[in-house]
């Protein structure tokens, strides 16, 4: 069939199977051209499929040399209708994996059950016997609470008061006023309980008591802080109450894995375009801004620039891993760079739907949404007929 992008609002319907494979080409040539890091062997990447968790495993593997096992949810295609993009791109890695000889197998299901934790502790027993890095990196809006059986559901609002600023429709080009009411108790419980770091800890907590956590284990969470102009909606908002919680969570993983010497982290990353980060209202009109001073400061990163360097120049020198002064890991430091964001505010007013054109780079960012679900690569002939069916190696 000819797949063609199909938008619904901040979603693209489609996902093209050669242009995901492209993408993970073009990530696995990067870290190639990189070097070798003295890195993990054996990681277990739960959110695998898309962003920082496809990079983490895309790094481990060809950087590293590591054997993965990726956990994730995604749509599988039928006839007719594609997958969704992080099928696309896990069938890719595990291609290009197995051709460089390297182990890689995947596991399809919620990765917030019970089953699909004992699923994966099974495949580690049985194939690596234990792993020495965990990246958790899922970025799910809904969670089955595994105990309770509630269906918990995250919301992206304020707290305290409605939040007004501008924000932009990348689609169109439109800077707009968007005003956000406040969440109530509830809404930040909920958020909480899906974007928090309890699903985190449940994972260490029978990882640890499977026997499958390597002496000195390290696992690594991700999160986000961003600047002033964000933090109504994201840090100070529900989101950010979630985040706070997950980067608690770090500090107790830690006291549980003293036994063994591990070790859990949060890093802070950069912003990037990603499904979740385009449905935030001003984060768009922010990261277009940013990409433009970035990429003029020579300075810009995407997901596999970020990761790599975070393997590189922080989790695995061979010293210390160098923390902020509450113990997280700032991957972030380029991006919130005092000259980056003196810039950044003073656009921001200047910001209007004429003028953004020339002050932000909403073409960049426009490629890289459609770069998320296989569009816009170069080397790819989107008008050619193309087979929807492309499996996974080792999901039957």
């Amino acid at each position: 069939m000819i797949i063609e992008p199909r938008m619904r609002g901040f979603i693209c319907l489609t996902a093209h199977p050669k242009g995901c494979e492209q993408n993970v080409k073009n990530q696995i040539e990067y870290v190639k051209s990189k070097g070798k890091i003295n890195g993990p062997k054996r990681v277990l990447v739960i959110g695998a499929s898309t962003g920082f968790g496809l990079a983490s495993r895309i790094t481990s593997a060809f950087g590293s040399d590591a054997a993965t096992i990726g956990v994730f949810f995604e749509k599988a295609p039928a006839e007719g209708k594609t997958a969704s993009p992080g099928w696309y791109n896990s069938a890719a890695f595990e291609v290009e994996a197995n051709k460089a000889g390297l182990y890689a197998k995947s596991i399809n299901g919620d990765a917030f059950s019970n089953e699909v934790k004992q699923q994966t502790i099974n495949m580690i027993k049985a194939d690596l016997g234990q792993v020495d890095l965990v990246v958790y990196s899922l970025a799910s809006p809904v969670r089955q609470h595994p105990v309770t059986g509630v269906l918990h559901r995250s919301t992206l609002k304020p707290i305290g008061s409605t939040f007004t600023n501008k924000t932009v429709d990348f689609h169109t080009g439109n800077v707009t006023s968007v005003s956000i009411e406040p969440a109530n108790e509830e809404d930040i419980a909920n958020t909480v309980v899906v974007m928090g770091g309890e699903d985190w800890s449940m994972w260490m907590d029978a990882l640890k008591g499977a026997g499958v956590l390597a002496k000195g284990a390290t696992t690594v969470a991700y999160s986000y802080i961003g600047p002033e102009v964000t933090e109504a909606v994201y840090r100070k908002g529900t989101i950010g109450r979630a985040k706070d919680h997950l980067e608690a969570t770090a500090f107790e993983i830690t006291d549980k894995l003293a036994d063994i010497k591990g070790k859990a982290y949060v890093s802070v990353n950069k912003a990037l375009v990603t499904q979740a980060s385009s449905a935030i209202p001003v984060i768009p009109l922010y990261i277009s801004l940013l990409y433009k001073i970035m990429k003029a400061e020579g300075i810009h990163e995407g997901c596999i620039e970020q990761i790599q360097r975070l393997y590189s120049e922080r989790l695995y020198t061979g010293h210390e891993v160098p923390t902020d002064d509450k113990g997280r890991i700032r991957i972030d430091d380029w991006e919130m760079r005092n000259d980056v964001q003196e810039k950044i505010a003073k656009l921001w007013g200047e910001s209007t739907t004429e003028t953004l054109v020339e002050l932000g780079d909403l073409a960049g960012y426009k490629q890289d949404f459609l770069n998320l679900f296989g569009f816009g690569f170069e080397g790819v002939d989107y008008q050619a007929d193309t087979n929807e069916m492309v499996m996974i190696p080792s999901i039957k």
